[in-house]
């Protein structure tokens, strides 16, 4: 495969660089703390379901830390490791490493971000803040991109692990079954608990610990490179490093979900405890993916030992049953398919909800999008407009879908590293000190032009078809405030405009 072609890292989750959790009741908030831009419509919008809630103030470092990593999903290492192998010549570790060192710088700022805006940890909520509302707008419609592909990239990789299990099975079966399934459980309750998360956590975890102990024996009996110990993973003569951006670009996927822990601010002990854990989910997340990915090229050191069909959607059961035999296959898949599952239902859910915000803040129609069902207290037109759209995994690729969340992602990334300029040495005017030049402007501009070294590795197709959305937005962000003459309309995914937050107090504030 040709370096150009090469899209952002893998599902899961931000985004966040996006914001994904499963909404549940919860306090109402402030979304504006900065007292920056407001939208004139939330009042109107707003319900005044237990408005004096508040959250427990009892989740510590690590264990918000879990909770990102449960949303990064560890496996889905194993998911894009033949696409990534394919475009760099056979160093996935060097695409992970350089996606880490660029996602540092980011994450560092996500974490000056989240101090002064702590309730909405958004990159739209931060640029709607600290550069404009209507940057702010297009930022988030921007980012649509990201939320509504994501459950369609799980019920991709879910099809993938079905039709290894099961191949005499067509695919599109096991697409319909599951998008019906998981459509059906956010139809009836929009409510869940990370109690969840954290167990398919731990079981990834141990499930890939244990494949790391497994390839180790093997590779010292003299499988794959016949060594445990080797630089080849990272650099050999074959490697160009327009290759390993072009694989970053990819992995940077794999990383969705770091600096979602933001959300977790009000619930977190102490809020300062928040910027470490992003970086900490962060890092911990790429040493996992680095080992994982180290020990897998070390085993499989040329692409060829995958089929093509396994390169193009996931080639997480092929490692499996290649490393285990079928018993093997079926345990990594377990691992793999409980983590995906549940990150689909998270994603799902949560893109409901901010559609359904769209519609009652009038961003879309809200006859449609803000219906709320009378039983089920579910906005039923947004789970099933979600739904439809997942059922497009039948024919799309992995790599086809994670270009256009790439695209989404890093506008998300660009615009929180613009951010942190534009908030404190614009507005705030911190720059007048070596030291405020270099934490308010040189990081995050590092981290900015980090950023554009994988926008250049971007898939042309994605890019062309991401900038078309982007343009459309600002169109209709035109229309929408009649020449700017309106206020600009919000649909952040914490708005009030329900009672129901994606927060959730109880099992989750306990862990």
């Amino acid at each position: 495969m040709p370096a150009s072609p090469l899209p952002r890292s893998h599902p899961r989750a931000v985004l966040r660089c996006c914001t994904r959790h499963i909404p549940g009741h919860g306090a109402r908030r402030d979304p504006h703390p900065s007292g920056g831009a407001t939208n004139d419509n939330i009042g109107a919008a707003t319900a005044p379901a237990n408005s004096g809630a508040k959250l427990a103030r009892t989740l510590g470092l690590w264990s918000i830390v879990g909770l990102g990593l449960g949303y990064m999903t560890p496996t889905v290492v194993f998911d894009t490791f033949g696409l990534v192998a394919e475009g760099t010549d056979n160093v996935v570790p060097a695409a992970y490493a350089v996606a880490l060192v660029v996602l540092v710088f980011t994450a560092i700022s996500y974490g000056k971000m989240v101090r002064v805006i702590p309730s909405a940890g958004s990159a739209y909520t931060y640029s709607r803040e600290s550069i404009h509302p209507g940057v702010g707008f297009v930022v988030g419609w921007t980012a649509l991109i990201d939320y509504m592909l994501l459950p369609m990239v799980n019920a991709l990789i879910l099809r993938s692990y079905m039709e290894a299990l099961f191949p005499d099975v067509p695919g599109w079966i096991w697409v319909v079954v599951f998008t019906a399934g998981v459509t059906g459980v956010i139809y009836l309750t929009m409510r869940g608990t990370s109690n969840v998360n954290m167990i398919l956590l731990v079981f990834s975890i141990l499930v890939m610990a244990v494949f790391v102990v497994m390839v180790v024996v093997q590779l010292v009996g003299g499988a794959g490179a016949g060594t445990a110990v080797s630089l080849a993973p990272f650099v050999h003569d074959d490697v160009q490093f327009s290759a390993v951006l072009a694989g970053a670009t990819i992995v940077c996927f794999s990383f969705i979900g770091f600096d979602a822990v933001s959300m977790y601010s009000e619930e977190a002990k102490t809020p300062k405890i928040m910027p470490r854990a992003i970086v900490l989910t962060l890092i911990a997340g790429g040493v996992i993916f680095l080992i994982a990915s180290y020990v897998t090229q070390l085993r499989f050191p040329d692409s060829a030992a995958f089929p093509p069909e396994a390169i193009e959607d996931s080639t997480l059961p092929e490692i499996g049953v290649q490393v285990g035999g079928p018993v093997f296959q079926a345990v990594l898949t377990a691992a793999g398919f409980a983590a995906t599952l549940a990150s689909w239902l998270a994603s799902h859910a949560s893109v409901s909800r901010m559609l359904m915000v769209m519609g009652r803040n009038n961003v879309l129609p809200r006859k449609i999008f803000g219906f709320i069902n009378p039983k089920t207290h579910t906005p039923t037109f947004s789970i099933i407009i979600v739904g439809v759209v997942s059922l497009l995994a039948i024919e799309f690729t992995l790599e086809q879908i994670a270009a256009y969340i790439n695209y989404g992602a890093l506008v998300a990334f660009s615009f929180v590293n613009i951010s942190v300029i534009a908030w404190f040495a614009v507005r705030r005017g911190l720059r007048k000190t070596p030291g405020d030049i270099f934490r308010y402007i040189v990081m995050p501009g590092i981290g900015l032009l980090l950023t554009v070294l994988l926008w250049l590795n971007l898939d042309m197709h994605a890019l062309v078809g991401g900038l078309i959305w982007t343009a459309l937005g600002v169109v209709y962000l035109v229309i929408l405030t009649r020449g700017f003459r309106r206020p600009i309309a919000s649909f952040d995914e914490n708005e009030p405009v329900t009672g129901v937050n994606k927060t959730v107090p109880g099992p989750r504030s306990e862990i």
